[in-house]
């Protein structure tokens, strides 16, 4: 398969529970694992209009094997005082964008 820049299918993991006081770079870094050896290329923290977060993220890895890892070793994971849970994004299927197929949206109310 020809190698493209990250973001594809399956590299897209969905975090919850996070610290509303958890900023991207904390996340990107805990995302990386225990050994730092994931390849974390985006961490987007959702915020309201206000600007505040909401608790939740998408993270966005090199390799569908890296987001896999990160869904088994960093699920219950400690950041900032809190459990976090990882889950593969289900919101993102080929085309991106959040569409939601077949009752598949409001994944994002989780929490």
């Amino acid at each position: 398969a020809p190698a493209t820049g990250g973001g594809g299918p399956g590299c897209r993991v969905y975090v919850g529970n996070l610290s509303w006081d958890a900023a991207w770079q904390d996340l990107k870094d805990h995302m990386r694992g225990p050994n730092a050896d994931m390849v974390v290329t985006h961490a987007d923290i959702m915020t309201e209009a206000s600007g505040r977060s909401k608790g939740c993220a998408i993270v966005e890895y090199a390799t569908p094997a890296d987001a896999q890892r990160a869904i088994a070793e960093l699920s219950d994971s400690e950041l900032m005082g809190r459990l976090i849970f990882v889950r593969e994004d289900r919101e993102n299927g080929s085309g991106g964008g959040f569409r939601g197929g077949g009752g598949g949206g409001g994944g994002f109310r989780g929490g």
